[in-house]
């Protein structure tokens, strides 16, 4: 069964349109490639995470909350990373530990 239409005219614009509807995906496949390289390179060049990440209170000067490992999910917005040294002390001046990534622990304090 043949459902092209049987005049050269038809199958002319029928050649047409194709052509622009393929020139149209294959922008598409370049953009998308693109973007997909965009993302690997943004991965690959992404600096690791901190070892140890302090988590601060609302406002200036307001105290340290916690004290996190640096690759914890609940570590909140207002954050500086830290030092190995930096997190014991903050640990050893009341700072609170996270419940999630139990820092303590990994550091030793307990």
């Amino acid at each position: 069964m043949n459902d092209l239409p049987p005049d050269l005219p038809r199958l002319r614009t029928l050649e047409t349109w194709l052509v622009v509807s393929l020139e149209r995906v294959r922008q598409q496949i370049a953009a998308a490639e693109q973007r997909e390289a965009e993302r690997q390179r943004g991965e690959e060049r992404r600096p690791p995470p901190p070892d140890w990440v302090l988590e601060l209170g609302i406002g200036v000067g307001a105290p340290p909350t916690e004290v996190h490992s640096g690759d914890c999910y609940a570590i909140g917005r207002r954050r500086r990373p830290i030092s190995r040294e930096q997190a014991l002390k903050a640990l050893g001046e009341g700072v609170s530990a996270c419940v999630h990534c139990r820092p303590d622990t990994a550091l030793g304090v307990l």
